[in-house]
């Protein structure tokens, strides 16, 4: 098997492989200088006479893969060759013919030649206009290019103005924000300090229901004291909540406000480094130093607005920063009006308490003065009934003393012997006087059991009056002495007033200042 770059050939007649490449030929054209084309050449020159063809046959090689022209051919970037008609191929005697090569006539030689010089023509004369045209483009551009740098420059320069602007009227609302923040700041403390106070009569609330607790029997009642005094926690919790609200508002809107003030320095500061730059850019002359060649600068983009969207930009800081102003005037203006409400409740509230507490504490007094008075009574019916007590056991003794005579009388008439035994009215007297002696001796003690049972009542209603008693000191001790006492030495001030008087006071658990 042998092949060369027109054709393959099989030993045996067999049928050839399409494997080879052939070069393609295209059609010629002038204005690239590509060679003639030479389709139907190499068709012709195979069956020229001088091509034997004995014990060869035909057989057509499609061509699977074009050859670049420029190893080949340089003047044609066409298909070299498109197909052959015809081949031989040796079926029996393969040595007869081992390879088939291409011939070119003379006259493509001489038509190649003609096209060369045809080519060079017209390529000099391309040559000619392309210097023409390069000269006048090179003036064109050059008054194109002082042109734009005109104009770039006076662009850059309305820029720079448009800069400063806006970065002074930054500046001034600036100034504007960083006051607002510090009257933020100071309402913030001021309702801070209130909340503060608000602590100490909250605590004391908290401390006379704790006091009270220590109430005893009856007197652990949920009287109108206590439920003032309850009233008075809830309404501190409450002003103490709104408080927490409106220092948390305040915290917010001054967080707000510094975010705002953030916002404006920073667009201040881009706008400060964009003057700087665009002025080192309008200063840039042709003759400047530093100016150097930055290959594809043109084509990045990093820009991140339009004039219309800076422009906003601006202007939102601005207005949002002026609208956080006016919530802050707002806000300062409902700070000062819950401060002063919180001191006129919390003042009204502490007045209640205390007349309440006033009242209950008379209340006791009276029920106190009656307790006395009855106990007095219940001491003195006692003492008369444990005189009669004392009469009655000396009744009983002495009705035991007839019964014991009774039973002796009964007892020796036992001993009476034989018939003597009588059943006479002696014995009938005697033991009727016993049955009468037993039982006025149980009605007797019947009686005193009832005397002795209302001794236990009368002691027992004694020691209700006593305890009951102990419990109204107690009572009193505790809602005059230290309830009273605490508040009497504690002080609110009027509604009126934005704080509260402080002032100390003596305490059984020590000093503690209010």
């Amino acid at each position: 098997m042998g092949s060369t770059s027109t054709a393959q050939y099989t030993l045996m007649g067999r049928r050839p492989q399409q494997s080879t490449q052939l070069p393609s030929i295209g059609t010629f054209d002038t204005r690239t200088s590509s060679a003639p084309p030479y389709s139907g050449l190499l068709t012709r020159s195979l069956s020229l006479s001088w091509r034997p063809s004995t014990l060869y046959r035909a057989a057509r090689v499609e061509p699977t893969q074009s050859l670049n022209m420029s190893t080949a051919y340089p003047y044609s970037s066409s298909n070299y060759l498109n197909n052959i008609d015809s081949a031989k191929v040796p079926p029996i005697f393969p040595s007869a013919r081992q390879a088939l090569y291409t011939r070119y006539t003379p006259k493509d030689w001489h038509n190649a030649q003609m096209t060369n010089y045809l080519a060079s023509d017209k390529i000099r004369a391309a040559a000619e206009r392309l210097r023409s045209d390069a000269v006048r483009l090179a003036r064109e551009k050059d008054e194109q290019a002082f042109k734009n740098n005109f104009e770039s420059s006076r662009r850059l320069g309305e820029r720079i103005n448009d800069i400063e602007y806006w970065k002074g009227e930054l500046e001034k609302t600036k100034d504007k924000m960083k006051r607002k923040i510090d009257d933020v700041e100071f309402k913030r403390r001021e309702v801070e300090r209130l909340l503060g106070e608000t602590e100490k009569p909250l605590r004391i609330a908290q401390e006379n229901l704790y006091e009270r607790e220590k109430r005893q029997g009856i007197d652990l009642v949920h009287d109108n004291v206590e439920r003032e005094l309850i009233r008075e926690i809830d309404t501190i919790k409450l002003s103490q909540q709104k408080l927490r609200q409106m220092l948390e508002r305040l915290n917010t809107q001054n967080a707000i406000n510094r975010a705002s003030l953030h916002e404006l320095e920073r667009d201040a500061q881009d706008k400060f480094r964009a003057r700087v730059l665009d002025s080192a850019a309008h200063n840039v002359k042709t003759t400047s130093r530093g100016i150097n060649f930055y290959q594809g600068i043109e084509t990045v983009d990093n820009t991140f607005s339009v004039p219309e969207t800076w422009t906003r930009y601006t202007e939102e800081n601005i207005r949002r920063a002026l609208s956080e102003m006016s919530q802050s005037d707002e806000l300062m203006n409902a700070g000062n009006q819950l401060m002063s409400a919180t001191n006129s409740d919390m003042w009204s509230q502490w007045n209640h308490v205390n007349v309440s507490l006033e009242n209950r504490v008379q209340e006791e007094h009276v029920a106190k003065n009656k307790i006395q008075s009855h106990l007095e009574k219940i001491l003195q019916e006692i003492f008369d009934v444990e005189q009669n007590i004392e009469f009655l056991k000396k009744t009983i003794a002495d009705k035991e003393a007839f019964l014991q005579v009774a039973h002796t009388r009964l007892e020796t008439r036992t001993r009476r012997p034989n018939v003597e035994a009588c059943r006479d009215p002696a014995m009938h007297r005697l033991i009727q006087e016993v049955h009468d002696l037993q039982a006025a001796i149980a009605d007797l003690h019947g009686k005193l059991r009832q005397e002795e049972n209302a001794v236990q009542h009368l002691l027992r209603a004694k020691s209700t009056l006593e305890q009951d008693l102990a419990i109204k000191n107690n009572s009193l001790f505790i809602d005059a002495d230290k309830v009273m006492g605490i508040r009497r030495t504690f002080t609110i001030a009027g509604p009126e007033k934005h704080s509260i008087t402080s002032v100390s006071f003596s305490h059984p658990r020590g000093l503690i200042t209010a």
